[in-house]
């Protein structure tokens, strides 16, 4: 088991998401920024679809019970083994009893734990990932305990990975949204040719952006959405759905951002800066 000793602002279980009940109203949810889980599992030889420890800028203080092997990734933290440094894309053994504390948080905005095997909590229509109403928990929190396997022997065919951050970046790539060729010259032109800032109102539903375009008189039915879907409001405010976002929504779907632009976007806080770059 993993103890949780303190769990940080906002720590959940994410996998690569719940897929095939978007028509009952069920986000996808899943890890925010799969560019990085991605390589974490790739270097514990871990299925994919592996389950993640995702943090939300304060970290968590940990023990662990058992001997295993972690990667830790994403938005640059100090971390400490035993109150040693550890880096990001590095495969770490760790023992029985270790304590692994989250310090000040250096660039970017969400971290990620991965252990060998995964985390094994209990799965809920066919996820691990935690989301409020489907899950029994929404979020970690003191004294919970999370379930791995133990692993006291492991050999792995990378030890470590020379990543090229995304945290650096700030221009999301997008595709046109269904309603794209409804905004006019003017939209158009402010769209692709400012820079935004991201709002207080940033969660894992979806990002706000504090500056605006021309609104829209546009009726429409409330259609699906996705993860990465920017709509439009009729004051011209700009919202990006996330991974936890609504299934439909009655605003024009004038972008949708390609998955690695959602994972870029996952690692902006408040205050930083994005561009949009249509593909």
């Amino acid at each position: 088991m993993l103890k949780v000793l303190k769990s940080g602002f906002y720590t959940t279980i994410q996998d690569t998401g719940r897929f095939g009940f978007r028509d009952k109203g069920v986000p996808i949810s899943g890890v925010m920024d799969m560019t990085t889980v991605y390589k974490l599992n790739m270097l514990l030889e871990n299925d994919q679809d592996a389950a993640v420890l995702e943090i939300t800028m304060t970290g968590p203080t940990l023990e662990f019970e058992e001997d295993t092997f972690i990667v830790l990734g994403g938005a640059e933290m100090v971390v400490t083994l035993n109150n040693e440094p550890i880096k990001n894309y590095v495969v770490q053994k760790v023992s029985a009893g270790d304590i692994l504390s989250y310090g000040r948080l250096k660039k970017g905005f969400r971290p990620y734990l991965a252990v060998k095997h995964g985390f094994q909590t209990n799965k809920v229509l066919g996820s691990r990932s935690f989301y409020p109403s489907i899950t029994p928990n929404g979020m970690i929190t003191d004294k919970s305990e999370i379930a791995y396997k133990k692993q006291s022997v492991f050999t792995p065919k990378l030890t470590g990975l020379k990543i090229e951050s995304i945290l650096e970046e700030s221009v999301l790539q997008v595709g046109k949204g269904p309603e794209f060729n409804s905004l006019t010259d003017k939209q158009l032109e402010n769209l692709f040719f400012k820079k935004y800032t991201v709002a207080n109102e940033n969660n894992r539903m979806a990002y706000q952006l504090e500056e605006k375009i021309d609104g829209h008189v546009i009726s429409m039915l409330t259609s699906a959405t996705l993860p990465g879907t920017v709509q439009l409001t009729p004051s011209g405010k700009l919202i990006i759905l996330m991974k936890d976002g609504q299934t439909t929504g009655g605003y024009p779907r004038i972008l949708q951002l390609t998955d690695t632009a959602i994972s870029i976007l996952a690692q902006k806080k408040a205050g930083d800066i994005i561009a949009f770059k249509l593909m």
